[in-house]
Formats: structure tokens, C-alpha cells, sequence
């Protein structure tokens, strides 16, 4: 299962029916045939027609109600989503070379896919099964760090799940938080994470609890390297054939991050997505994510759409376990997250103002209430609701939630 599968349930469907109408409406120049430059045609101009033609696709399918998107504001913010994820596409995989790979961040504050954290920074880096690779890094005060195998992300594919996993608790890291493993398919002393037949790319995650969002802090660097063990010798200049190949695995990562994600059903959700809007399902402590791609497999998820009046808010109770990690963040119907730049849509345990009892109580609300743990819904009437508990000790008590009006909550 793909993440963009797993995640489209959470958010309930997609869409992109945007671009095409942004594509009708360009110069005749961008709709015609290309290869007629001084290059004349070639493999690479075959492979820029055929990355043009998915978007239109995209934006006649996509982004329309083959996948339930409907609304102008829908289809509005479909397109910024696919050029999101086109963006992260034209950085990680156009000249992407699993011989000589490089960390690619997955989301910042203007890129957002894959249902992002506002608490974590992601790098992406492909890789070569049959080759040996050497990763260097610090955790850089992260509460979490970790490394991921994903299968069948070769040439920019969808990952199909996760093949192999280590946490910071599971490789040894120096006094001084830096850290050194091997990648590869034979084991290696020390440090060593596998490297199954099927395993395209790596997947690293940065967890922070800080009181701002440390994904919007400009400042954080993650000091992290990936080598060679076994010199490739220097890359080749470019040509046709190259350009064409880095083309078409952009034209794969959007395709498996919009085509290739069907609507499902609810019936044909994971668990622990609510089939009903404002309630939360039981949460599993031993839930695993292994078959989820892009997925975090330490992690115990959460999710569930609010549907809210203007004059109504959801008022949500719980209790964090002793645990890792811990957050909740809103997200639209293409897996993105709000505004957290300006705006307070996610909490982490740090951020979390707690009863006396320990508990918390959260509002999501489209105006401060002036109560603690104010999540602000932008003025939407729906969203997702997304929970991260990570590596929970204990079970996770139930999340109880109500619709009330916003009146009742606020000062007199």
C-alpha cells in the first residue's frame, strides 16, 4: 500500500482537476507537440511530452469527481498540492543516481506532501541494492531519528512499504550524538541497515517537541551524509538519453502521488481511520506500519475528519501514553497541512497545556475561544484530524470528542 493510499483515507480523496485548466489556458506553444528546438526531437522530448500529458491528465481526472473533488476551493488547492509534489519530484529524482546519492528534504513550509509534520524534518536519498553505502549524521537534539528501506521506489515509483527500519534506540549513537551506519545487502559490523532486492530509497525522520514547529524554523539543519562505500568514479555529463530518464521518474512520483492513489472506500480504510466525522477509532498500541509506504513503522496513527458549523467547535479529551513522540496535527483532503506558519494547527506534548489530572482538552475551533490548546481550523468546515504516537510503553486510552457551540466556550 502506498502512503498516498494510506493517508487519502484519512483525508478523504483528493484531487487536481486544476492544472488542466491551467494548461488550456496557456500559450498555444506549451499545449504543442515539443522537439522542436535547436535539439530538434529525441527520447527526451518524448519523455517532456509524456511528463505534460500526465498533468493534464491529472488535472482532467484528478482533480475532479472521478476523486470527489468538486469544489472551486478544492480544485484550487489540488494544484498547489501538485506542484508540490512536482516540485519535491524535479529535486529528488530528475538527476537522482542511486551510484552517487544525495539527502533530498522531503517537506518544509512551501513544500508539503505525504502528509507532512510540522514537528519533523524527512530526507529522502535513492539507492542501489547491490551497492554499499556509508550514512553519517547527529541527531541534533531530535527526540527521534530514524532510517527507513522503502520497496519499490526505484526510478521514482511509489514505495510499496517499508523493508527494513532503524531507530535511534536500535543503533549506536556517540556521546556527542553523532552517529555512523552501513547500508547494504550482506551485513556489516556495527551500525548496518539492510538493503532488501526490492529497496529503492531511504527515509529519514527528525522528530523535535519543541514549542514552535521545528519544520518552519529556518535555522535547523540536520547534519547528515550518504557515500559510496565502492567509488562509482565520476558521473557522466548529460545527454538525450539521461534527460530523458530524469523525466520520466519525475512523471512517476507524480503519477504515484495522484493517479495511482484510487479513492477508497471507508469499508476500505486502515483501523484506525474513523468511519464517522468527529469521532476517533480505539487506538492499537501494536498497530504496525510495515506495509504502509513513506510510513513510520514505530508510529500508532490516529485519524478522522471534523466537519464543523461556522459557530461550532469539536471539543477533543485524552490522555498521552508514556511514549516517544506525540502530536496532532490538521491537515486538508490532499494529506497537507494547515498554515503552522502563522497559525496554531497541530500540538505536540510540549505545546499541550494538561489538566490537573494530566489529561488535555483541545478545541478546534475557526475562532480562539480563549481556552488552552486552541487548534485553529482556518475557517474551514472540514479537515483531518491526524494523530502520531510514537513507540507508545502503554496502551493509549480512547479519544473522546463532542461538537458544541463555539458561544459556550467563550468568556462571557
Amino acid at each position: 500500500m502506498d502512503r498516498r493510499q494510506f493517508l487519502l483515507g484519512t483525508a478523504a480523496g483528493a484531487g487536481l482537476s486544476a492544472l488542466a485548466g491551467t494548461l488550456a489556458a496557456a500559450p498555444a506553444a506549451l499545449a504543442a507537440p515539443v522537439g522542436g528546438g535547436a535539439g530538434g526531437a529525441g527520447e527526451s522530448a518524448d519523455a517532456l511530452g509524456e511528463l505534460l500529458a500526465l498533468l493534464r491528465e491529472i488535472d482532467a481526472r484528478y482533480l475532479g469527481p472521478e476523486w470527489g473533488v468538486t469544489s472551486p476551493e478544492d480544485v484550487a488547492e489540488g494544484r498547489s498540492y501538485v506542484m508540490h509534489v512536482l516540485m519535491h519530484a524535479l529535486d529528488a529524482w530528475h538527476g537522482a543516481d542511486p551510484a552517487r546519492p544525495r539527502w533530498t528534504r522531503f517537506t518544509q513550509t512551501s513544500k508539503k506532501l505525504l502528509g507532512d509534520n510540522p514537528d519533523a524534518l524527512y530526507y529522502s536519498a535513492p539507492v542501489d541494492p547491490a551497492r554499499r553505502y556509508r550514512i553519517r549524521g547527529n541527531l541534533a537534539g531530535a527526540v527521534y531519528t530514524s532510517f527507513t528501506v522503502e520497496a519499490g521506489t526505484a526510478e521514482g515509483r511509489g514505495s510499496k512499504g517499508a523493508v527494513a527500519a532503524l531507530n535511534d534506540s536500535q543503533f549506536e549513537v556517540r556521546a556527542d550524538g553523532s552517529y555512523e551506519l552501513v547500508a547494504s545487502a550482506d551485513p556489516q559490523p556495527g551500525n548496518w541497515l539492510r538493503l532488501a532486492p526490492e529497496a529503492g530509497s531511504l527515509t529519514t525522520r527528525h522528530y523535535f517537541e519543541w514549542q514552535r514547529s521545528a519544520c518552519a524554523d529556518p535555522a535547523l539543519q540536520i547534519p547528515l551524509s550518504i557515500e559510496p562505500l565502492d567509488d562509482p568514479g565520476p558521473s557522466a555529463p548529460p545527454d538525450d538519453a539521461s534527460a530523458a530518464a530524469g523525466l520520466r521518474r519525475v512523471a512517476n512520483f507524480v503519477r504515484a502521488c495522484t493517479l495511482e492513489m484510487p479513492l477508497r472506500k471507508p469499508e476500505e480504510q486502515p483501523p484506525w481511520v474513523s468511519r464517522e466525522p468527529n469521532r476517533f477509532p480505539k487506538l492499537r498500541r501494536e498497530a504496525g506500519n510495515s506495509a504502509i509506504g513513506f510510513a513510520a513503522v514505530d508510529n500508532v496513527y490516529c485519524s478522522s475528519r471534523f466537519e464543523l458549523a461556522p459557530d461550532e467547535a469539536l471539543v477533543i479529551r485524552g490522555r498521552y501514553p508514556r511514549c516517544r513522540f506525540a502530536n496532532v496535527v490538521l491537515w486538508n483532503r490532499f494529506t497537507q497541512s494547515f498554515d503552522y506558519t502563522t497559525r496554531r494547527i497541530s500540538l505536540n506534548r510540549r505545546q499541550t497545556r494538561l489538566e490537573p489530572d494530566g489529561s488535555f482538552r483541545m478545541v478546534i475551533a475557526p475562532r480562539d475561544p480563549g481556552l488552552p490548546n486552541w487548534l485553529d481550523s482556518e475557517g474551514r468546515r472540514s479537515g483531518t484530524i491526524f494523530w502520531r504516537f510514537q513507540l507508545p510503553e502503554e496502551e493509549i486510552q480512547p479519544l473522546k470528542s463532542e461538537v458544541v457551540p463555539i458561544s459556550k466556550l467563550e468568556p462571557a
